[in-house]
């Protein structure tokens, strides 16, 4: 607006009345009262993504008791899942119940107000189960975490009159083997609540899916016993959702893969989590390994903007989908139209989990973006198919698979896991098999995120997620190629795909795995292959510390593979830290060049820590030392535990007992991290 055509009429007005002194004043003054007006804060406008047709909020129902009444359900189960698995089970148990006249539901403890729990004798022949699984070093899984802080933090809780029992899911290759589960099953009888079956031990490092089987066939016989109830005798298939097939639908309502949303990508909004990952752009993609079969990658996510933020040792959990060509390959042996649109709708209307995945999509979108196709299906699978087998012989071969009998468990065990039957093998291995896609659908498990341990530091780079990965890929005893799901997907993340940014879909899981508070302490790190990753983190950090003028500890590194020339990871970073004195101390093994050769780097890893064993004694013991181990947990983890036990006997003059205790010791003040996977 112009300023002099907007006084000019008060202005001729006052040149009548006033002297050229007053009408001087007088246009002063009226020209601020109008700069004023002028200057005002304006409102804001209201966001973008306001302006979003999104459904109306609704009251979400956190009362499990009130919903239990009202739909007529006794039995309750809970869930901590990380990977879906424990989530699967609890389904799978909440829909046993009605084959014993009883009614059940699968929970998420972040859903609910766990306080109830002292309310469940409310309903007659209550049962509560859980399902909990330890992720990392002994921690509770994201979704169990709310619920395991309330378990701790109510000395004064009375859970008199609550029946329970615990399935617990872990894997005896790390220290706290199944602590979670092993925790709520003792915290529960200590605030008075009734076990009514023995705590349940899965262990993923043997055969989990045998564990549950197993227990599961002698946990239903003893909640009949408790609530003097028999079973139905029906062993029938038992669907959860039934099939509404769309021939005109709008498409702009089809969901197509974008992780449940049906918003575009441009109108994000944190915080971001499992539930809402954040879409960041792959800014590098490139090769790390200069030579060998196998493709070891380094990736750049740019989250710019995202207001994410990451802390070394963290891990980033990416969204993977599967490859086009084994659902393709599926659609072609179940012989059915992939583009289809469909929904599948659950048959308790009452259900907080209205569909299986997000409807309405289509059998090509579920496929691909939210089914696992490529894993071994589990035994119930398998059970659930066998009514669709014509041939006799191949349904009770698939029955008996799914039994707990030592030959059914052997079966299962040849011919699914260790052939590494997906889906569409087992179908293509039994032709008399034609299961409908939708019931395909309804059994297949959720496809699940991946974690990395996130190789950069956000001090020196606060704007970007890095992820060192080995692309796998692997021939199966059928002749097959098995490949992995995310590492491949992740290969193919092009900087520009098609002139468009690449993007992956991510979040961050916060980890134990930290630096020391004073960096001044010094750290021992020990990371063969890509267990690496986190170390490079810990690196960049150290040397931004230092560039600071913090007085930095010693940087010691023990990192192993195979061929120099090969599979050297971050050859040229490791060596320039090296230089200025980051890294105080490298030692690289190559288990593969040498004359004598020896078992990969994890037994080269133990020994170089052996032949170091003064200089590391003295800064674990002497200098207050913080040691981190990454990678293998099966062999390479529980390698340098027993070498860090024998020079703890050898040069601290300890009984192994007394060296075993010390190292526990580490573990519990926090100065001895684990970053490790089997």
């Amino acid at each position: 607006m112009d300023h002099d055509t907007t006084t000019e009429p008060v202005a001729q007005e006052a040149e009548a009345l006033f002297t050229n002194m007053d009408l001087l004043l007088f246009s002063l003054i009226i020209g601020i009262v109008i700069y004023w007006f002028m200057s005002r804060k304006k409102p804001e406008p209201i966001p973008e993504f306001k302006k979003i047709d999104t459904p109306a909020p609704t009251s979400r129902e956190t009362s499990f008791i009130e919903k239990m009444k009202k739909t007529g359900k006794n039995i309750i189960v809970f869930y901590g899942s990380q990977t879906g698995t424990a989530e699967e089970f609890s389904n799978r148990l909440s829909k046993d119940a009605q084959r014993y006249g009883m009614k059940g539901m699968a929970a998420d403890p972040e859903e609910y107000d766990m306080g109830e729990l002292s309310r469940l004798s409310e309903i007659n022949n209550s049962l509560a189960i859980f399902c909990m699984a330890t992720y990392g070093e002994g921690d509770p899984t994201d979704n169990a975490q709310d619920f395991y802080d309330w378990l701790q933090e109510n000395d004064d809780e009375d859970l008199t009159g609550l029946n329970y029992t615990v399935f617990s899911l872990g894997n005896k290759t790390y220290e706290h083997y199944n602590a979670m589960g092993k925790y709520v099953d003792k915290r529960l009888e200590e605030l008075g609540a009734k076990r009514i079956f023995d705590l349940g031990l899965g262990d993923d490092d043997g055969n989990l899916e045998e564990d549950f089987v197993s227990w599961r066939e002698q946990f239903w016989p003893a909640v009949c016993e408790h609530f003097g109830v028999e079973a139905l005798g029906d062993e029938s298939s038992i669907r959860q959702y039934e099939l509404k097939e769309f021939t005109d639908i709008n498409m702009n309502k089809v969901f197509t893969g974008e992780i449940g949303r049906l918003k575009s990508f441009e109108v994000q909004k944190p915080p971001f989590d499992s539930k809402n990952p954040f879409m960041a752009p792959v800014t590098v993609n490139r090769r790390l390994n200069k030579a060998g079969d196998r493709h070891l990658m380094h990736l750049e996510l740019d989250i710019t903007g995202s207001k994410i933020r990451y802390e070394s040792g963290d891990h980033v959990a990416v969204f993977p989908t599967n490859d086009s060509a084994l659902v393709n390959k599926l659609g072609q042996v179940l012989g059915v139209d992939l583009d289809l649109v469909i929904s599948l709708n659950n048959l308790d209307e009452e259900s907080n989990k209205k569909h299986p995945f997000p409807c309405p999509t289509t059998y090509r979108t579920a496929l691909t973006h939210y089914l696992d196709i490529s894993h071994p299906p589990r035994t119930n699978v398998l059970y659930e198919l066998a009514q669709y087998a014509s041939d006799p012989k191949d349904q009770e071969n698939m029955r008996k698979m799914a039994s707990s009998s030592p030959e059914g468990k052997a079966l299962y065990q040849s011919w699914v896991l260790e052939s590494c039957r997906n889906i569409l093998a087992i179908l293509e291995d039994m032709p008399s098999l034609k299961p409908p896609i939708d019931h395909l659908c309804e059994l297949l498990p959720r496809l699940q995120a991946r974690y990395y341990s996130i190789a950069s530091s956000s001090k020196v780079h606060p704007n970007s997620i890095h992820i060192c990965a080995v692309v796998v890929e692997y021939q199966t005893k059928t002749g097959r190629v098995n490949k992995g799901v995310a590492t491949n997907w992740l290969k193919n993340k092009l900087v520009t795909d098609n002139g468009h940014k690449a993007t992956v879909p991510m979040y961050i899981r916060k980890s134990q795995f930290r630096l020391p508070f004073k960096a001044s302490n010094p750290v021992i790190m020990i990371g063969p292959g890509t267990g690496i990753a986190p170390f490079m983190g810990f690196i960049q950090e150290r040397g931004w510390l230092k560039e600071q003028g913090k007085d930095v500890g010693e940087t010691v590194l023990y990192y192993g593979c195979r061929h120099k020339m090969e599979d050297y990871l971050y050859q040229e970073e490791l060596e320039e830290a090296e230089q200025k004195v980051v890294i105080t101390q490298l030692n690289v093994a190559f288990s593969r060049d040498q004359e004598h050769k020896v078992r990969l780097s994890t037994v080269y890893v133990q020994h170089l820590l052996k032949n170091n064993k003064e200089n590391l004694w003295k800064l674990i013991h002497l200098e207050n030392a913080h040691i981190y181990v990454c990678g293998d947990a099966r062999n390479m983890a529980k390698d340098v535990q027993t070498a860090l036990h024998e020079i703890a006997e050898e040069l601290g003059d300890m009984t192994r007992t007394q060296a075993t205790d010390y190292i526990k010791k580490l573990m519990t003040k926090g100065r001895y991290s684990q970053d490790v996977w089997s």
